[in-house]
């Protein structure tokens, strides 16, 4: 598993759709698995699962994004995580596939 988080200032949802669009266009097999949206008076909150064919690794990734805003300060707190990318039984031998997902995320921000 592979993990990055940052702050990052900006239009949410203009960060939102640039994360969507570069995970996407980043690989022939990349997608949008699924997404979750929530919104309150106080602060707003999305997450984005994206999945890839990983050939390093010769099976699928998943890249968990999650976008968090409290409406009080301009920051946003962006998460994401990697994972899937072995194909060991008991312990990870090969992450390459996670960390070059994640890789992608890192460059958007």
């Amino acid at each position: 598993m592979a993990k990055l988080e940052k702050v990052v200032q900006g239009d949410f949802d203009e960060i939102l759709t640039k994360i969507e669009r570069g995970i996407v266009s980043g690989s022939i097999s990349a997608s949008l698995e699924e997404s979750s949206d929530f919104q309150s008076e106080n602060a707003r909150c999305s997450v984005r699962v994206f999945e890839r064919y990983s050939y390093s690794g010769g099976n699928r990734v998943s890249l968990s994004v999650s976008l968090f805003q409290d409406y009080s300060c301009d920051d946003i707190f962006v998460s994401g995580i990697a994972t899937g990318g072995s194909q060991a039984t008991f312990f990870k031998i090969n992450t390459l596939g996670e960390d070059a997902f994640l890789d992608k995320l890192r460059e958007l921000l």
